[in-house]
C-alpha cells in the first residue's frame, strides 16, 4: 500500500539538521499551513494547521543549506501515525489546551518563495530541478 501528503506552508523557524549514529543526516523543521474563508455572515475565518516535517540524507542537507524562517515550501510526503492511537501525536500543552502533531517524512520539497536566496525543486534525487512559480503567487492561483 501507499500514500502521499501535499502541503503547502511557511516554515515556522529554521531547520535543525542532526546526523544519526551511522552518519545519516537527518532535518527537521515545522510548518504551518493557513486556510481563510469568508462565513455566511459575512465574517471572516481562519485556520492554521502546523505539521512535523523530517527530511533525510542529501535532501537533509539542501533543506538545512537553503530553508529558513518564513520561507513557503511545497512538502510531498508520507504521514506517520502516532504507534499508539494511529492518528496524530495529541498532548495537553502548559496552558491546558489540546494539541496535535502532524508529523510527515518528506521525499520532497520544492521551494515556492526565495527569502533572498536562490530557490529550486529538490526530490529524491537532491539534484535542483527546473523553475519555481513567483513569490508572488497567490492562493487562488494554485490548481489544487
Amino acid at each position: 500500500m501507499f500514500h502521499k501528503v501535499a502541503i503547502i506552508g511557511n516554515l515556522g523557524a529554521d531547520p535543525e539538521l542532526r546526523y544519526m549514529t551511522d552518519g545519516t543526516p537527518v532535518a527537521s523543521f515545522n510548518v504551518a499551513s493557513n486556510r481563510k474563508w469568508k462565513n455566511k455572515d459575512g465574517s471572516k475565518g481562519e485556520e492554521t494547521v502546523w505539521f512535523r516535517i523530517s527530511v533525510w540524507r542529501n535532501l537533509a542537507e539542501t533543506c538545512n543549506q537553503y530553508l529558513s524562517k518564513g520561507r513557503q515550501v511545497y512538502i510531498e510526503g508520507r504521514l506517520n501515525p502516532d504507534k499508539e492511537t494511529g492518528g496524530p501525536r495529541v498532548w495537553t500543552a502548559s496552558d491546558g489546551t489540546p494539541r496535535a502533531s502532524y508529523e510527515i517524512t518528506a521525499f520532497e520539497v520544492k521551494f515556492l518563495s526565495s527569502g533572498g536566496q536562490a530557490g529550486g525543486d529538490f526530490g529524491p534525487s537532491g539534484g535542483a530541478a527546473a523553475t519555481t512559480p513567483p513569490a508572488n503567487t497567490a492562493e487562488e492561483d494554485i490548481p489544487f
